[in-house]
């Protein structure tokens, strides 16, 4: 089981068919962990970092600093016809998380945090 997260649902048209179907993107969603004490970290210089990590993003609210992202790297990029995508049983929807399993030659989503 994997927990992805659909970065962006597209419409296509297939070259062959023509029919109409979406082009699912989906990423891994992973969970960053900070601790105070990692890295040797003290309690005093966390905070201090933590302080910057603030001031730098409100800098970036103010557009005086630029955005800093990481590129996105697909997990898994589905190109489906709407009956495929009606056979998942489940509605996808962008930026929600999911819970990807392979079982028995399936694909099963779960939503993830219910």
């Amino acid at each position: 089981m994997v927990l992805v997260r659909v970065y962006r649902i597209s419409s296509m048209r297939d070259p062959e068919t023509g029919r109409r179907g979406k082009i699912i993107e989906l990423v891994e969603e992973k969970k960053v962990v900070r601790e105070v004490g990692a890295r040797g970290l003290t309690e005093d210089s966390f905070m201090v970092h933590q302080m910057l990590q603030d001031m730098l993003s409100h800098l970036q609210d103010l557009g005086l600093m630029p955005y800093i992202r990481e590129p996105v790297k697909p997990k898994m990029t589905l190109y489906l016809s709407e009956e495929e995508y009606e056979l998942l049983g489940i509605r996808l929807e962008v930026n929600e998380v999911y819970e990807l399993e392979f079982k028995d030659g399936a694909i099963i989503f779960k939503k993830a945090y219910d």
